[in-house]
């Protein structure tokens, strides 16, 4: 049998076990590329590489721990719902975090989905429904108004 050389710790993130409802936080390394001329106007490429945590939970592992496994992790950043599926054995994972386990009856959380645009449509509706009782007790009566112009 091979042995593969990998930068990965393959029995740690197998050891892992990552489920559905687990909260996890992913350290991701990014390369950012930059293009730009010298001072021999030639062109270069720097490379920078960043680290970006992504935390969220998680809704659905497939392929269990063999060589294809992927995992999909759901967070809200700015109100807006975002997913990322990852490769467990990539090398541009840094590091994968367990937050919190939670007990779940699914195997796959797709329907945390709907449920989360629903509490953020009701959500917008309860400040649209504040905005509107704030405007009317913050109004000033006609009365000063006219006092204000003829001073």
């Amino acid at each position: 049998m091979q042995k593969v050389i990998t930068p990965v710790n393959v029995e740690g993130r197998a050891k892992l076990g990552i489920r559905s409802g687990d909260t996890v936080r992913v350290t991701q390394n990014i390369v950012e590329l930059k293009k730009g001329r010298g001072t021999d106007k030639k062109e270069k490429t720097t490379k920078n590489v960043r680290k970006q945590v992504f935390e969220g939970l998680v809704l659905s592992t497939k392929h269990g721990v063999e060589p294809g496994a992927m995992f999909t992790v759901r967070a809200t950043l700015s109100g807006v719902g975002v997913e990322k599926t990852f490769p467990l054995y990539t090398p541009s994972i840094d590091s994968i975090e367990i937050v919190k386990r939670s007990k779940v009856r699914r195997a796959k959380l797709y329907f945390i989905r709907e449920k989360a645009t629903k509490a953020v449509r009701r959500q917008l509706r309860n400040a649209r429904m504040m905005n509107l009782t704030s405007d009317e007790s913050v109004a000033v009566p006609v009365e000063e108004k006219q006092e204000e112009v003829a001073a």
